[in-house]
């Protein structure tokens, strides 16, 4: 085996060790927020996300499964990724409002019975706090993906609100994790709302 094949199945190794873990630790908190989603959906709510970064990859997907499709072909649900509008996000950031890129539009959009689904892969996320404060000052709840247990985001959720946390990883090693979260919370959806 070269080094190079050796460094590729390092990388499969910790992978399936990450993963483990994370089933272990995360399967009750995915069933929750699966749950909030759900209920979201059944009382006409619509599913608000957001995140930086790379992280806003998965926040698309999420979206993306949810407007289109999952597994199966089914209704659409209604879901808006803020992050895909680059327009507004950089027009906020040239007024030098960073912190407002995502509080802004949920002020605007969201209402009572709505979700803010928050994904946060590394430490910057001012802008997602104050998305956090505008998501309950509308009245919605909120639903946290982080790769890092205990963040200073954890103290702003209210008691109705969810938060699957992975355990204090970096934003290489969480994002395939999270990929595989976002995956069961939809898989979670679908069988729900439309069985099978």
């Amino acid at each position: 085996m070269t080094d190079t094949e050796q460094e590729i199945n390092q990388w499969f190794a910790a992978h399936m060790e990450l993963t483990a873990q994370a089933a272990s630790t995360t399967a009750p908190a995915i069933e929750h927020a699966a749950t909030a989603f759900v209920n979201t959906l059944l009382n006409d709510g619509k599913i608000i996300t957001c995140a930086n970064g790379s992280a806003n990859i998965l926040a698309q997907y999420f979206c993306t499964a949810l407007l289109n499709r999952f597994d199966h072909d089914r209704p659409a649900l209604p879901a808006i990724n803020l992050g895909a509008d680059a327009t507004t996000y950089s027009a906020i950031c040239r007024d030098n409002r960073f912190n407002d890129t995502f509080s802004r539009p949920v002020r605007a959009i969201g209402k009572p019975g709505d979700l803010l689904f928050v994904i946060v892969d590394d430490g910057h996320k001012a802008n997602l706090i104050q998305a956090i404060q505008a998501a309950h000052d509308r009245e919605m709840s909120v639903v946290v993906l982080s790769a890092k247990e205990k963040s200073d985001i954890t103290s702003l959720l209210h008691p109705e609100d969810h938060e699957i946390a992975l355990d204090n990883l970096a934003p290489t090693a969480a994002t395939p994790l999270m990929l595989v979260i976002i995956n069961a919370l939809c898989g979670l959806i679908d069988s729900t709302l439309f069985g099978g």
